[in-house]
């Protein structure tokens, strides 16, 4: 019979032998032996030898021997494993075989049940050979390397090997040690008698000592050095661990002679062929920034870079930046960046690595090539519309990123640059005309500069002077110009002659007279200005402002307005830069009559608020020490610049540091009143006397008693104190002379400050932010975009891999894409390819875990990113095209005139596992204008980081597909989409789009104008009469709006409520008609109190649900107010009908329990009244009170209590389910106490009796004591079966039928009171009195058990007679009030 399996370890082990006879190798001598008692347990062979190569030779011969060892017990590993640290090597052979001995053993392979699998890993050094990674399953996510490489981890145990081999191939140690003796200077010389000697006696001893390294070949003296005598020698090997390399070192210094005195502690190891190293860019340019970069896979921060030429250890600075760190905790990376580099920065370059003794370097050289630029020659040009070009060109073949030309002069004159980057050449087309180069400025000399920029930073240049003279000087010249720029300039009819004059004649019929602001403008930056341009003549074809230069100004910054007698124009720039700094012209254009008046505009420098920064932001400083303030701003100019609080002022100190200038102050507490609360500002002010005020800085001045966290950077502060500070100022690492952007907030934990929230931006995202948000203020926005986005693109790029490391980085993108989305009216296809660029990096898997950081955060960046899209979507203007990334895809269509086909597109993602379609039919597309485009852009991953705002519903694995139209529509438009169906079981699929209105217009998924048309096993099929971002959801446990079982909750739901509202009012007459005679006593009057106004009270509820059923349109209130109100109010009227249902309940109690204890009917009320309706209105109005205010006191889909930002629903939930336990607690006391007999007693008929009364007591009690609401909560938790909201909705809509029924018309009083009140017929009074008396008075007689159970009530004994003719008055009331309960 076959022993049952067990789970065993096992481990390979490497035996390195030295033989001089054949092998015959017995390893039961070296196996720990605990290890051969457990195998003897199990059954199995102690040791299996896997492979073995022998060879009989006379001569010592090196084998190398696999053997695995195998074990339950995984304890035994580390025993194995310390036990052949601990042994000495070589091991030295015994009497059965004194030629072999054993050189070294080494752990190479461990097998580890994982699971229902088991996995061998390797040793440290170790890697399974390509040929196992390839043809056996390796371990998932325990592998780092490609498939089809070497791996670290497989899925089992190859049963014929080979096992984990040693990695790479030989390496060469460069290793040295010192002797502790005196250098002689004949150790210089190799052929000398004491270097001979000296070399023989250490190679023998070295030879000894590291041949128990794995594949040891040799080991030479290269040199002595002195320093004592330092020997410097290699040794060649496959690998070397650490362990081994301090065991053979000691081998070493046993070895050798005393009389050397080796310094056991001095040993050295530098590895040849271990790192990495690479340089970026190949072709390195003067001004380029360099990246050298050594990869190693030793795990160790301690790197150091040095320059040979010059031989000092490099630092960091303001041009060398050395950032090291440990790539996915495999590979050790150090980064050096030199900026702006220069020939003196060329030569070798040393990289070393060093973990304890050993040395891990590399070197390489780099070469420095000069930038030399070709240009045509300075010439003449006459402004008379003839094209002219400038030329220039690169000396060597370089793939330059971008040519750029500048210009330097008096007058502006742009021109089209057109760059062939194969030649690097670039060709600049200038066609200058008079209004350019008038004839007061004829002459005039421009300088163009050409400037070549390499993709790393590299700069060179070529000046081209260009004279321009005007057309005015030549015989050909017909009409006058004035001198230009000035207020008004008139021109006429411009027309090409054919001596390619200007001619200029006026258009008395057409041309207008402008007036233009008459004042000077001189502002600052910051500061706002207008300009006004008025016309006398209201007809013309169009409005436009230019700079002098020719250059539109766009749209968004003026407004044009058309009078009957004129017409008026007026530029508004509400935040001016020093780009508005020029001339501007007003155009007023009918045909080719043009009116101009040009205004000249000075905008003095002065920085922004928003580019001043502060330092600190909020700090902590103690009443008797000091700290440093400053403020900062990215140019040097003379500024004046003052600290103030309140009203004192502090003088600046001027600090320059690079491009940044930094003003600081040395503030002292003492000299301010302590403790206390202060705002410090700086203000700059310009040689324009504007000034302009920083952010303010928030110092918090304390005893100091209770600071416990320091730093010098951070400063101090009390446990639990959070402070914010700007990431340029703070400890994030960073590069130097690159400014990063963000805030980052401490916290101060124990002694220390703690990151509590890091949305620091990486040094090149900060600065395209700041252009950004440069360019949004820009004339000429529209015209820098497209370059823009290139750059934005390019620089995501680089960066993807920092984001995790700056965090805000990922907002800062985003934030980008949505300024910029606001800019464009038109984008062609090379622009969208940028942004699509940039939205793949950010959407890519890498950068997933700062999303989910960003959703902590409840941020709506991801509803951001999308509205971005769309707005760029919608200015698309291109033919039809078709964009491909990894985690984003774009398809366009024209429409076409006639009849244009339909719209049909597929997606496809295969990394992710996803495709859908979108479809628009023919029909619709008819209602479109010609040349309208038509957009759909997809994304596999944006469907995991857009919030979920509807609880219970999960993400259905499928794309989010955004279809735009250029155009408005204003008719009914239909889309069918299908998506891939990942969850064929999961759930009920809802087709469903982004509303971007929905949660304060911070967007949600919304299900209005779209139904699911189709679910198959791969597929859901969606229809929708709207356009935007769509998806599909998943509800597990609310039905889909559209379903039968939806539909039928609903109609029961109407039915029902419409049963309530009748039974209720019917209720409440019925009790009118009786009230006199069903409450003649105090217990029977307070029971209908009960029941009027818990009828009274779920009435007012069903009203209210209808109120806010009409004001709400299943997607968001039609009026917000209302639907507060609705709230407010029904949540106030459940609460009343539960707590009256206690009130019930407890009054149950009270009159069953404590028969003897009475109590007045005003107090009895009093108390109702205030449980009744008391409690609910406290709860109610403290609810509404914390919640509405921040407007999250109702749902986004319903009027009623909102769950997923506050938990207010609980202020419902928390009332409504302790009384429901209260009340069933009552209800089983009660009748447990009624049930429990007595010793002695015997049933009887009267007892038969009572028990049917108070099986209709449980009739009555069970649906008014929360029944309804049971079932209610079991509707909450997720994945509820359909059964539960079905019975639900049943008993919630027929909760006023119960209470007619039960609570009213099942009352024997009540059935007795309403036939004598419509004198029905004496038998029908005579019998109805017969049943009550028989039903009460043998129930409570003394002489009935029952009657006994209610008088033994909680330990109460008497001997009360109450069904005799002397009762007293109490006694009464107690009976009657008992009956009339349980009735």
């Amino acid at each position: 019979m076959k022993s049952p399996r067990r789970t065993t370890l096992c481990f390979m082990i490497i035996v390195i032998v030295s033989s001089q006879a054949t092998l015959n190798l017995n390893f039961e001598s070296i196996v720990y032996p605990s290890l051969l008692r457990e195998h003897e347990l199990a059954g199995e062979d102690p040791v299996r030898q896997k492979r073995a190569v022998a060879v009989s030779r006379p001569a010592a011969q090196e084998f190398t021997v696999d053997v695995e060892v195998s074990f339950e017990d995984a304890s035994f590993l580390e025993l194995s494993k310390a036990y052949l640290n601990n042994r000495s090597f070589p091991v030295q052979g015994d009497d059965t075989d004194p030629a072999t001995n054993i050189l070294s053993i080494e752990v190479t392979t461990v097998c580890r049940p994982t699971g229902n699998e088991t996995w061998c890993s390797c040793e440290k050094g170790y890697k399974w050979p390509q040929e196992r990674c390839l043809h056996n399953l390796t371990c998932q996510g325990h592998d780092g390397s490609p498939s089809g490489h070497h791996c670290s981890c497989l899925k089992g145990l190859p049963p014929k090997g080979p096992f984990c081999q040693l990695q790479g191939a030989d390496i060469t140690l460069r290793m040295s040690v010192r002797l502790n003796v005196g250098f002689q200077e004949e150790l210089r010389n190799s052929s000398s008698a004491l270097y001979r000697s000296y070399k023989t006696d250490l190679e023998t001893a070295f030879r000894e000592g590291y041949s128990i390294l794995p594949g040891f070949k040799l080991v030479t003296v290269t040199e002595f050095r002195p320093g004592s005598v330092v020997v410097v020698y290699e040794v060649t090997t496959s690998a070397a661990s650490p362990e081994l390399m301090r065991r053979a070192n000691e081998q070493v210094t046993q070895n050798l002679n005393q009389t050397y005195k080796m310094d056991s502690s001095s040993f050295q190891v530098t590895y040849s062929n271990e790192t990495k190293f690479s340089i970026t860019p190949e072709i390195i340019l003067e001004g380029d920034t360099v990246t050298l970069m050594c990869e190693n896979e030793v795990l160790s921060s301690n790197v150091s870079w040095q320059h040979v030429e010059t031989g000092f250890d490099i630092q960091n600075s303001s041009r060398f930046s050395i950032y090291t760190y440990v790539l996915n905790n495999m590979t050790s990376v150090s980064r050096l960046t030199i900026y702006n580099i220069t020939q003196d920065d060329a030569g070798e370059y040393i990289c070393k690595l060093t973990l304890d003794i050993f040395e891990y370097g590399s070197r390489k050289k780099i070469d420095v090539t000069s930038i030399q630029i070709l240009a045509s020659e300075d010439l003449k040009v006459m402004c008379d519309n003839n094209p002219v070009s400038l030329s220039c060109c690169s000396e060597m073949t370089v793939n330059w990123s971008q040519v750029e030309w500048k210009q330097e002069g008096t007058i502006n004159i742009p021109g089209s640059p057109e760059t062939d980057t194969d030649s690097g050449c670039s060709r600049y087309t200038l066609t200058a005309d008079g209004t350019q180069c008038p004839s007061g400025l004829s002459g005039t000399t421009v300088v163009y500069t050409c400037e070549f920029i390499s993709a790393h930073g590299a700069r060179g240049s070529k000046d081209i002077k260009v004279t321009f003279t005007s057309v005015g000087d030549n015989a050909s010249h017909k009409g006058e110009v004035r001198e230009f720029p000035r207020h008004v300039m008139e021109m006429g009819t411009v027309q090409s002659t054919t001596e390619n004059s200007l001619e200029t004649s006026k258009a008395p019929e057409q041309q207008a007279n402008l007036k233009i602001t008459p004042d000077p403008i001189s502002v600052s930056e910051g500061q706002s200005f207008s300009i006004k341009c008025i016309s006398d003549v209201s007809n013309y074809d169009e409005v436009y402002w230019n700079t002098s230069a020719g250059i539109k100004i766009y749209k968004r910054f003026y407004t044009t307005r058309r009078y009957p007698n004129g017409a008026e124009s007026v530029l508004t720039v509400k935040t001016s830069t020093r780009e508005w700094n020029g001339t501007y012209h007003c155009i007023f254009r009918y045909k080719n009559s043009y009116s101009v008046m040009a205004k000249d505009v000075t905008v003095h420098p002065l920085p922004l608020e928003p580019d001043i920064m502060v330092d600190p932001l909020e700090a902590v400083i103690p009443c008797t020490s000091s700290r440093h303030i400053k403020c900062c701003i990215e140019e040097d100019r003379d500024y004046k610049v003052i600290f103030q609080a309140g009203s004192s002022s502090f003088p600046a100190a001027k600090e320059v540091n690079g491009k940044q200038v930094c003003y600081k102050h040395h503030f002292v507490a003492n000299s301010i009143s302590c403790p206390e609360n202060m705002d410090v500002f700086c203000h700059i002010t310009n040689t324009a006397n504007n000034s302009v005020r920083s952010p303010s800085m928030k110092l918090n001045l304390v005893p100091g008693e209770n600071v416990t966290c320091q730093d010098p950077i951070i400063g101090v502060g009390e446990p639990g104190k959070v402070i914010q500070k700007l990431c340029q100022f703070s400890n994030v690492p960073r590069i130097p002379g690159s400014p990063i952007g963000g805030i980052i907030t401490y916290r101060c934990v124990g002694s220390q400050w703690k990151v509590k929230k890091n949305n620091c931006i990486s040094a090149p995202i900060n600065t395209l932010l700041q252009l950004a948000e440069a360019l949004m203020k820009s004339p000429s926005q529209d015209a820098k975009l497209p370059s823009y986005l290139k750059n934005l693109s390019i620089s995501t790029n680089q960066v993807k891999l920092e984001v995790n490391s700056f965090p805000g980085s990922l907002g800062a993108i985003i934030n980008i894409l949505d300024l910029l989305s606001t800019v464009p009216t038109q984008v062609n296809s090379e622009m969208m390819m940028h942004v699509l660029a940039t939205v793949n990096v950010i959407l890519g898997k890498p950068i997933l875990n700062t999303w989910m950081t960003s959703q902590q955060q409840k941020t709506n960046q991801s509803s951001q990113l999308l509205h971005s899209v769309e707005r760029f979507s919608r200015a698309l203007q291109s033919e039809d095209s078709t964009i491909s990334q990894p985690n984003v895809q774009m398809k366009s269509m024209v429409i076409k005139s006639g009849h244009p086909k339909s719209y049909t597109k597929s997606f496809v993602f295969l990394d992710s596992d996803l495709w859908g379609n979108v479809t628009i039919n023919e029909c619709q597309l008819e209602h479109l204008q010609p040349d309208s485009f038509i957009v759909t852009v997809a994304f596999p991953t944006l469907k995991t980081i857009l919030a979920q705002d509807v609880p219970g519903k999960t993400f259905a694995n499928s794309l989010v597909m955004t279809t735009i139209v250029s155009q408005n529509i204003t008719t009914p438009f239909r889309i069918s989409m299908t998506f891939k169906n990942n969850n064929p079981s999961g759930g009920v699929p809802r087709c469903v789009f982004w509303n971007f209105n929905l949660a304060n217009h911070t967007g949600g998924w919304d299900s209005s104008g779209c139904y699911v048309k189709e679910v198959t096993e791969d597929s859901v099929s969606c229809s929708c009469d709207h356009l935007t971002s769509f998806s599909i959801l998943m509800s597990p446990d609310s039905p889909d709006p559209d379903s039968l079982l939806k539909i039928l909750l609903d109609i029961i739901s109407y039915i029902g409520l419409c049963f309530s509202i009748l039974s209720l009012a019917a209720c409440l007459a019925v009790e009118a008609v009786v009230w006199k005679s069903v409450t003649k006593n105090r217990t029977s009057s307070m029971r209908h109190i009960c029941i009027v106004n818990i009828a009274a009270s779920l009435l007012v509820a069903d009203v209210w649900f209808i109120v806010a059923a009409a004001i709400h349109n299943y997607r968001y209130p039609l009026n917000q107010t209302a639907c507060v109100a609705a709230t407010f109010f029904v949540h106030f009227s459940y609460l009343s009908v539960f707590f009256w249902m206690l009130t019930l309940g407890l009054m149950l109690f009270y009159r069953l329990v404590f028969i003897l204890h009475d109590t007045s009917k005003s107090i009895q009320k009093a108390i109702a009244f205030s449980l009744g309706y008391g409690c609910p209105l406290v709860i109610s109005v403290i609810t509404v009170g914390a919640t509405q205010p921040r407007e999250v006191y109702t749902r986004k889909n319903a009027c009623w209590l909102n769950w997923e930002d506050t938990k207010a629903l609980l202020a419902f939930v928390i009332p409504a389910l302790i009384i429901v336990v209260v009340n069933v607690t009552i209800t089983v006391v009660v009748i447990t106490k009624i049930l429990r007999p007595s010793i002695g007693d015997k049933p009887s008929k009267q007892e038969k009796s009572s028990l049917f009364q108070i099986t209709k007591s449980i009739g009555v009690l069970t649906p008014l004591l929360g029944l309804t609401w049971g079932f209610g909560l079991a509707t909450v938790f997720q994945g509820s079966n359909a059964v539960f909201h079905i019975v639900f909705t049943l008993l919630n809509a027929f909760q006023g039928l119960f209470i007619l029924l039960f609570g009213c018309l099942w009352d024997q009083k009540v059935q007795e009171a309403l036939l004598n009140k419509f004198s029905l017929s004496r038998w029908s009074s005579q019998h109805s009195k017969s049943t009550s008396l028989g039903s009460s008075t043998p129930v409570f007689s003394m002489s009935s058990p029952i009657s006994r159970r209610f008088n033994n009530l909680f330990g109460k004994t008497g001997t009360y007679n109450v069904s005799t003719p002397e009762i007293t008055s109490s006694s009464l009331e107690n009976t009657s009030s008992a009956y009339s309960l349980l009735n």
